[in-house]
């Protein structure tokens, strides 16, 4: 792999779901990350390559997950298993703590949160690659939630929209190992240009 380098005229940073109950303690989904979140570090990772990227002067983009609002999906014809679970759980409860973003990643003034994805990708029904477009973006580093769901399925959408992928993967978690390695190590790297650890991020964007 050659050295990276990144562009801040035409590079995007990309934060995919840093709600408080995915990351934080107390969180709904927090229990079912938290073993692979804190072996690898995930959020203090995240945090790393968002200062950086900043520093960078990199445009920042947030792609959030639809909060549960009283009502979704009652009368749905057909409900993904993704959408029924997160139905069930009132996933990311717009109007309560868990449907924030964790302190950490409140939007600065000026960074961009596109519509909220009703299933797993970023891109799909939101306006995320009108905003990315209008900026001037062809290239996203990815950070986030969940590997096998929303980062996979908004890398791999990314790609087919032409755009070049970065995956830090020590700044993504997963349920269980077997599903970061599936999602990091056999899918994405058909999608993603670079898989790449923090510190090679930080590196990079500080050069």
């Amino acid at each position: 792999m050659k050295p990276l380098s990144y562009d801040p005229n035409n590079t995007g940073l990309l934060v995919v779901d840093p709600y408080n109950d995915f990351i934080s303690e107390g969180g709904k989904i927090w229990p079912r990350i938290k073993e692979v979140a804190e072996a690898n570090n995930c959020v203090p990772h995240m945090q790393q390559v968002l200062t950086a990227a900043r520093a960078a002067k990199l445009r920042v983009f947030f792609a959030m997950h639809h909060r549960y609002r009283e009502g979704d999906y009652e009368n749905w014809k057909f409900v993904a298993p993704i959408q029924r679970a997160a139905w069930h759980r009132r996933s990311f409860e717009c109007g309560t703590w868990g449907g924030e973003f964790r302190a950490e990643f409140v939007p600065a003034a000026g960074e961009i949160v596109a519509s909220e994805h009703w299933c797993s990708s970023g891109f799909a029904n939101t306006d995320l690659d009108l905003q990315l477009k209008r900026h001037g973006i062809e290239r996203i580093i990815v950070i986030g939630l969940v590997a096998h769901t929303c980062i996979e399925a908004t890398v791999r959408f990314a790609a087919e929209l032409g755009y070049d992928v970065t995956v830090v993967r020590d700044a993504v978690a997963d349920y269980s190992d077997e599903m970061m390695h599936a999602a990091s190590e056999i899918n994405m790297p058909n999608y993603a240009s670079a898989i790449v650890n923090t510190s090679d991020v930080v590196e990079a964007l500080a050069a």
